[in-house]
Parts: structure tokens; C-alpha cells; sequence
């Protein structure tokens, strides 16, 4: 059958019908270990009854009521969200690319406020990923998601990621602050250098600009931090949230200091959907959830467990996997034959993975995930290499 979808992804022949935890079924009835998530949606796993509970109670209420009125769930979450991080003010939306938006828009909104519109740009990196939409494509500056889109989204200035001099030498009379993910998820899971980030802040602090973090994929616990740019000692001026803080429910959130905020008044900005009652109800429970003490630090702790059994695989087919990156339940494997082989020779063992950019593939199970899981993960990347290295001598 001709699918009436837009052939704009390149689908497994794979389908499933039900989820528990770390598990799919498909509609064959095989299991598959589940180590993308949905791309690291869904933090929780599958099925999680907390989440189940909530979004049933959560419809037999009200599930839309627009932001005309006041919303309790949201006005809940956004306190949460304040409390467990940085920001004084929240605002919800659909998706990260949105939340991204709403960064954009309130750095920029900053800026003319203070008296300064002319400071609209932001300095953005290379290998970057924040969304589809037009800006964002700009802003990430990949051409292979720019072509065909006629010209770029003005106001984006890429630098090579880690390079604090190339950051300071495109700084300008119009330039508004600086946008980076701590982690590139998409961009093949690249950390910022230890010292990048707190320089990147210090510079910021020097000439008024605004810092704001991509945190989209890395966010809500998935990194060992609630938020990666934890991990630098950095506190941003506005961050942009989505994927796991929904656990599969789509929602995303912009969150600034009230400083930075400041522009964002009556009008400034709006979504018809964003922060409706049965999104961010389904938002609570996740923070039910990932805020309960020493869940975090234990995904910090599953991480170094498995990074270790990465290693040994490494380690063990060299001719395979070249390098291990990343940081708590978020690892990529740079590999040495083309990544999208890799990431079927898994699915073959009956492991979902996820290829990125740079011969990446992403390694993204749900925040729930338990150390039996994480070896039976080994096993079967351990397996996948083993077919690819069974292949390769075969030619």
C-alpha cells in the first residue's frame, strides 16, 4: 500500500503494538530492547503507570481550554521547573524546535526592551541541531536541512563548536547572545570542552550578550544532571526544554531569568496548545518521577556502568567502533563502517539505536533502564559487531 504520508523520513519496515519499560513488541510479536527512546522522548519508557494513571485522569477533565484562562497544571509544572533549575519564568510549547523558538525570540525581545533592537543576532555553531522550522534550520546552519528552503533565516553566525576565540572575533554591535546545546545530540554526540562553556559565560558577562542553552535532548535527567550544563558550573540565561519532559507526550518549554524574561510581557508571544492541561499533567508525573530523591544520581551511576561496557566493546572490535562519547544515559559510537549498517545490524539483534551525524549512532534508553538491560544491551551490540566483522571479511 502507498502510504499518504510525506516520504520525508526513510521508515524501518517496523511496527509495534505495545511497550513496557525498555521493551517494544512488534506487530510479529519479536522484542526489541528500546535504546532510542523515541530519540530520548520517552524518559520513562513505555507504559510507565505513573504516566498511564495521570493522562487517564487527566482525560476525563478538561483537555483544552487555550491560555485565555488560567491553567493550574501549568502554573504547577512551571513552579517545578523553576524550583529544579536556574529560571524565574516558564513558557510552555509543543516541541523543542518551538521551545527553541521562544529562546530566539526572547533574546532577542531582551535587547529591545533595554533599548538595543538592533542586537538581534545570535552566535550559533557548527554541527549544531535545533529544529525544523525555518529559523531553527538557520540557526543550526546544517546545508543538508537549509536546501531547497530559499534564503537562510537572517540572524544566526556560526563559529566552530569548542572555539571561544572564533566565538569572540564574530561578536558585533548586533550581536544578542550565543546558542549552543551542551551535547550535540544530532550534531554525533560532541560535549563542549570543560573550559568552553564557563568561557562562553564570562564572555557573555563582558559585553552583554545573553547565554542561552539548547538543552532539548540533554535535559530533564538525561545526562546525570537535570540540566547538562550542570556539569559546567554554568548558569545560562534562558534554556530550552522538550523531548523527555513529556515522556512521550508532546511538550516542550522556554525557560529564562527574569531578567532575561523581561521583554516577554502581555502579547509578546503566544501557542494555542503549549502548556494545555493534558500536557502538562502529563509533565508532573514525569517530575514525580525524576525528581524523587536519587534518581538522578543514579542515571549518573548507570552511565558510568555502561560507559565501562562500552569501553570493553571498543576495545574488543577496534575494527568496529572507533570512540565512545558521551555522559549519563546519552553515549554515541563513532563507528568505522557507515553508521546507518551499524544501526541495522542492531535492529537485526533486536536493538533500536539511533544514527547522528558524524558516523554516530546514539545510545539513548529510558531513564528507567535497569543494569541487567544495560548488559543485555552489550550483548547485542556486541553481536551487531560481530555480523559487521563477519561481513567485512566476507568481501
Amino acid at each position: 500500500m502507498v502510504s499518504a504520508l510525506f516520504p520525508t523520513y526513510a521508515r524501518a519496515d517496523l511496527a509495534f503494538e505495545r511497550g513496557e519499560g525498555a521493551w517494544l513488541t512488534a506487530s510479529d510479536g519479536e522484542r526489541y530492547l528500546d535504546f532510542g527512546a523515541g530519540v530520548a522522548v520517552n524518559s520513562l519508557g513505555h507504559g510507565h503507570p505513573h504516566l498511564v494513571g495521570t493522562l487517564s485522569a487527566a482525560a476525563a477533565k478538561p483537555w483544552h481550554v487555550s491560555n485565555l484562562f488560567q491553567i493550574p497544571e501549568a502554573e504547577r509544572l512551571a513552579r517545578r521547573l523553576v524550583q529544579a533549575t536556574f529560571a524565574d519564568l516558564v513558557f510552555f510549547t509543543n516541541s523543542g524546535a518551538e521551545a527553541v523558538e521562544c529562546a530566539i525570540k526572547t533574546a532577542r525581545k531582551f535587547h529591545a526592551v533595554e533599548g538595543r533592537p538592533e542586537r538581534y543576532r545570535l552566535i550559533t555553531f557548527e554541527g549544531a541541531f535545533h529544529g525544523r522550522t525555518l529559523a531553527t534550520i538557520a540557526a543550526g546552519g546544517n546545508p543538508k536541512y537549509l536546501d531547497g528552503f530559499g534564503p537562510p533565516t537572517d540572524g544566526f553566525d556560526q563559529a566552530p563548536y569548542g572555539d571561544l576565540e572564533a566565538v569572540r572575533a564574530l561578536v558585533g554591535p548586533q550581536t544578542a547572545g550565543v546558542l549552543l546545546e551542551p551535547i550535540q545530540g544530532e550534531g554525533g554526540v560532541r560535549a563542549a570542552p570543560p573550559r568552553f562553556l564557563a568561557g562562553l559565560r564570562e564572555l557573555c558577562d563582558e559585553l552583554g550578550l545573553l547565554l542561552i542553552v539548547d538543552e532539548v535532548q540533554t535535559g530533564i535527567g538525561r545526562t546525570g544532571r537535570f540540566l547538562a550544563v550542570e556539569h559546567s558550573g554554568v548558569t545560562p540565561d534562558i534554556a530550552a526544554l522538550a523531548k523527555g519532559i513529556g515522556g512521550g507526550f508532546p511538550l516542550g518549554a522556554c525557560l529564562a531569568t527574569a531578567e532575561a524574561g523581561k521583554g516577554m510581557t502581555v502579547g509578546a508571544h503566544g501557542s494555542t496548545y503549549g502548556g494545555n492541561p493534558l500536557a502538562t499533567a502529563v509533565g508532573n508525573a514525569v517530575l514525580d518521577v525524576v525528581l524523587e530523591p536519587g534518581f538522578i544520581e543514579r542515571v549518573a551511576g548507570l552511565g558510568v556502568l555502561f560507559r565501562q561496557k562500552l569501553a570493553e566493546l571498543e576495545d574488543r572490535h577496534s575494527a568496529i567502533i572507533e570512540s565512545v562519547r558521551g555522559e549519563g544515559l546519552m553515549f554515541g559510537l563513532k563507528t568505522r563502517v557507515p553508521n546507518v549498517e551499524f544501526a541495522a545490524a542492531a535492529r537485526e539483534a533486536k536493538l533500536l539505536i539511533i544514527p547522528a551525524s558524524d558516523n554516530v549512532v546514539r545510545l539513548l534508553p529510558p531513564l528507567i533502564i535497569g543494569e541487567s538491560e544495560l548488559a543485555e544491551a552489550a550483548r547485542r551490540l556486541d553481536a551487531a559487531c560481530v555480523k559487521l566483522e563477519s561481513a567485512g571479511a566476507a568481501r
